[in-house]
């Protein structure tokens, strides 16, 4: 069974929506994992659980389709190749995919649940083994503040 999520998969309504989004055409499930493995250690543990809190969002089915849009649009600009601030840069090669990123995230935290973020977690520990958590902190803290909002 294919699990990936492609933007043809989408119903009309949605296509429609996302059509405006410059890098939606970049998104697929393969080509973000791909981008992540590739360059986890170079963009580092905040840029992976951004990318990973969006990817299980977007999974969600209670997800609006709104959001749905957002969320493919800023994921397909972290994987398209050629970025404002190319990710070869050393030190700010990724800043532009993390702005991108916790954007879309503080956008649509509403539906970023805790399961949301313990998934994500959990597949950082699978990749990354050990890492510090508290470097995650400021990050769902934001999401935390905006569900209050």
């Amino acid at each position: 069974m294919n699990t990936e999520i492609e933007v043809e998969d989408y119903p009309m309504e949605i296509k429609e929506e996302m059509k405006d989004q410059k890098y939606t055409e970049a998104f697929s499930e393969a080509k973000l994992f791909e981008k992540i493995v590739k360059f986890a250690k170079v963009a580092g543990i905040k840029v992976v659980y951004l990318a990973l809190l969006l990817y299980y969002t977007l999974k969600r089915a209670t997800t609006p389709k709104w959001a749905k849009s957002v969320i493919i649009g800023a994921l397909g600009y972290f994987i398209f190749p050629i970025d404002f601030i190319p990710d070869f840069v050393p030190i700010v090669g990724f800043s532009d995919d993390i702005t991108a990123l916790l954007s879309a995230v503080v956008a649509v935290a509403i539906f970023v649940d805790e399961l949301t973020k313990q998934k994500a977690k959990a597949k950082l520990h699978e990749w990354f083994g050990f890492y510090e958590e508290a470097k995650l902190e400021p990050i769902d803290n934001k999401i935390d503040i905006q569900n209050k909002a």
